[in-house]
């Protein structure tokens, strides 16, 4: 677990080379990704997601592909197409942009909505069908996408189908003033991004999410994930509450939450660390919630608290 964790840190450190007082934001984005989930980015321009994007593709040596999404885009941007070459006499595979280690869609709610459908597959599969042929795409595969909550013309909302597929929903938010005055010394005379140095290999990253996916979950814990995504189906203020894939998310990042601290096993704790990144972006609030003064950081913290967490569980199997 020591060199493994080392391992983790090295990449962290790199990505902190440009993005400056985020850690906690880079800490999920790396639990994220040994989760083998997407992330989703809402958030103001200019506050550094597509930098963030660049430095974690650049610490862990992926390859990185990205698209800036605007109306005109169309799906086989994303999963490529076939042309017919005239010297061989087939039709020939032609790469999407998603072919990639780590794809960045960027102002993904600013493209049709049967573009943003392209993703679908390759995010929850990891593969891509064009014309009746599969292909699939390189691991790790990760998805960052982008979105802008303001300004709003021109835009067109993910569907619930999709962003269910994302496994946590993040925001930067502004830096402090002390980190903007780092922010302008690091920038003064380069750019960071250049500094950040491959610290994990492809193979590397593959067997830290195997890891990842060995880490001890008791049942007591499992069922606790369980009440919780049970109750958000039952609160007062809730239209659409969490789905199994909420769970499934949940589970897979409380272990990632479980790595990252050195462990090789999952507390409570995991699972709270986590719930507000996997559950807010997937809940839907109904017309009663307007009335209520209640945002869903505040119904979460309900559903959260309103269940009883295990005080009794196993650390490792019998």
């Amino acid at each position: 677990m020591e060199n493994k964790a080392e391992k983790i840190k090295m990449a962290r450190e790199e990505v902190k080379k440009a993005i400056v007082g985020k850690e906690e934001v880079i800490d999920k984005v790396m639990m994220a990704i040994l989760s083998g989930g997407h992330v989703l980015l809402d958030d103001i321009p200019g506050v550094g997601k597509t930098t963030l994007a660049l430095a974690f593709s650049k610490a862990l040596g992926l390859l990185f592909n990205r698209i800036q999404f605007t109306p005109d885009v169309v799906p086989s941007d994303v999963t490529g197409f076939y042309m017919y070459n005239k010297d061989t006499g087939k039709f020939e595979y032609n790469k999407g942009a998603a072919m990639c280690n780590f794809f960045l869609a960027d102002e993904i709610n600013r493209t049709s909505s049967k573009t943003q459908s392209a993703l679908l597959e390759v995010m929850q599969e990891g593969s891509i069908t064009v014309d009746g042929n599969k292909h699939e795409v390189p691991k790790p595969f990760v998805v960052m996408a982008t979105q802008n909550p303001v300004g709003t013309a021109g835009t067109q909302m993910l569907p619930e189908a999709q962003v269910d597929r994302f496994m946590i929903q993040l925001s930067m938010g502004y830096p402090t003033v002390d980190e903007q005055v780092r922010i302008l010394d690091d920038r003064e005379s380069e750019d960071p991004l250049d500094n950040i140095k491959a610290v994990v290999s492809n193979e590397e990253l593959n067997q830290l999410k195997d890891e990842v996916d060995k880490i001890f979950i008791d049942t007591k814990i499992k069922k606790y994930i369980a009440e919780i995504i049970e109750n958000s189906r039952h609160h007062d203020l809730v239209k659409l509450g969490l789905s199994p894939r909420s769970a499934i998310a949940l589970m897979k990042m409380a272990k990632a939450n479980a790595f990252i601290n050195e462990r090789d096993y999952v507390v409570p704790d995991d699972v709270k660390a986590i719930f507000f990144d996997v559950a807010r972006h997937r809940i839907i609030l109904n017309s009663k919630s307007l009335m209520s003064n209640l945002s869903k950081e505040d119904i979460l913290k309900e559903i959260l608290e309103g269940t009883e967490e295990p005080t009794v569980y196993e650390k490792r199997k019998k």
